[in-house]
């Protein structure tokens, strides 16, 4: 676990503090030379003031708004600095712009909107999107050496593009085909295509269990409850292959961009997909909008357009633990009105674990499931204030800032376009256990065992076979 810290002389503003700002500042200190008088917190919540109390970090709570961000911000941020945003209801694209004006390095976990821009009804379904706000922030990029913004660096989005590039190498290797490891974009793009790669998920089970029970009225999550309601209410999203050949009756295209993904007339918290993992099996997940759904799709295309040679179908299938769905059926009956009461899981976990992947399906070997299996008991052993969940997506954060720390005039990066060696070599101490295994699971599996069903049995890899109506 020893490691030599990462040298930054630089400030360093976090921009909100719930699960993963606290779950992030121990593993910061650890492995970044940062003086703790250089850090301050700036979140809209008293919550996590006694952890920035414990390790002697400025806290300062101030809900940030389109009317206080810049003159808030810019006392703190200078050349050289880093802002690191893990908040909610704050835009993303403003305080990349801030930070590019100031010279200050940046990353989030998701693209925020400010307030109400994930569930206004006044703004349509595509521009609610995660597309929508991923075109909206990669608009920003332009030629030169802007200081470096990492979008979506967390677990999902973040960590899962790194393990989709580590499979592919495992079923090269698996397959007989001995390659190294591409070097650009379109390497990537035509290995995965070569290899037969039709669809990736993002597959994860969660099993935590705490010792108290959901109550009535009551939103219970390992991790954010805000976020999770915020992506939950939004459209369910996918990356949209190019083997697809039943669009779903209530899919859409967008009319703008990369044309890269579609979106359903849905919530992704409405929306199930059958999906599996090697210890759950199969399962139904929730398909629930994710960054990496988009980018993994874009980034693994050979060809332009919405008809392009090559593109595989991703999106996340999430099962998340067995409160946090009691909770999801709890708010659906209330037509998506968020319970009064919130409460994330930390200290009252007594088991479980978080089983995070990448399921790559359609390769001669069939699907291909590669990510970690963390327990709560090892999350708490590794790092305080962290949970199986948290961990997962606070290494990645850590991992990231290093990255932009060690590149510091790249731009706006995703996650697909950074070093994935790096990043795995600092996450993989943290992960718990990191496996890769095989199935001969597909979504047609036992499928008209009791009913018949509406399937594509010539091609079971069709997101009409993955989706649960």
């Amino acid at each position: 676990m020893a490691q030599d810290k990462i040298a930054f002389s630089g400030r360093l503003v976090i921009v909100g503090f719930g699960s993963i700002g606290q779950g992030s500042l121990p593993l910061i200190l650890r492995h970044i030379a940062v003086d703790p008088s250089r850090i301050v917190i700036i979140t809209a919540e008293e919550r996590g003031r006694s952890v920035a109390r414990e390790y002697g970090i400025r806290f300062v709570e101030k809900a940030l708004t389109r009317e206080n961000c810049l003159a808030t911000l810019e006392p703190e941020l200078g050349p050289g600095d880093f802002l690191l945003n893990v908040s909610v209801d704050v835009s993303s694209v403003a305080l990349i712009e801030l930070c590019r004006a100031k010279g200050a390095l940046y990353l989030d976990t998701c693209i925020e909107p400010w307030a109400g821009g994930y569930t206004d009804p006044s703004i349509s379904p595509s521009l609610r999107s995660n597309y929508a706000l991923r075109e909206s922030a990669l608009a920003l990029r332009r030629p030169g050496k802007d200081p470096t913004a990492v979008l979506t660096h967390g677990a999902n989005p973040g960590l899962v593009s790194h393990f989709v590039k580590r499979a592919l190498l495992d079923v090269a290797r698996d397959v007989g085909r001995k390659i190294a490891p591409p070097t650009t974009r379109r390497g990537w793009a035509e290995l995965m295509e070569s290899l037969g790669v039709k669809v990736v998920h993002i597959a994860e089970r969660d099993t935590q269990v705490a010792s108290m029970a959901k109550k009535v009225g009551e939103f219970v999550n390992t991790w954010s409850i805000d976020g999770f309601f915020s992506e939950g209410s939004q459209p369910a999203e996918l990356g949209w292959g190019s083997h697809e050949r039943h669009m779903p009756a209530d899919g859409r295209r967008h009319e703008f961009g990369r044309d890269c993904a579609i979106y359903l007339l849905r919530p992704g918290a409405s929306t199930r997909v059958r999906s599996w993992t090697p210890l759950e099996g199969p399962y139904h997940g929730f398909l629930i909008t994710h960054g990496e759904s988009i980018s993994i799709a874009d980034y693994f295309t050979v060809g332009e357009g919405a008809q392009p040679r090559f593109r595989p179908t991703c999106h996340y299938a999430y099962h998340p633990c067995d409160d946090a769905v009691l909770s999801i059926h709890e708010l659906a009956g209330k037509n998506w009105w968020l319970q009064e009461e919130k409460r994330l899981m930390m200290d009252e976990i007594t088991t479980g674990i978080d089983e995070l992947g990448v399921l790559l399906m359609g390769h001669a070997k069939g699907a291909y499931w590669y990510g970690s299996r963390l327990s709560i008991d090892e999350a708490r052993r590794l790092v305080p204030h962290n949970n199986a969940t948290s961990l997962q997506v606070t290494v990645a954060v850590l991992a990231g800032v290093i990255w932009a720390i060690e590149n510091p005039a790249r731009g706006i990066v995703e996650p697909d376009e950074m070093d994935f060696q790096r990043i795995l070599d600092i996450c993989d101490p943290y992960l718990g256990e990191v496996v890769g295994a095989y199935s001969d699971w597909t979504p047609l599996l036992d499928r008209g065992r009791l009913f018949p069903e509406d399937v594509d049995t010539a091609d079971p890899w069709q997101f009409k076979n993955f989706r649960v109506v």
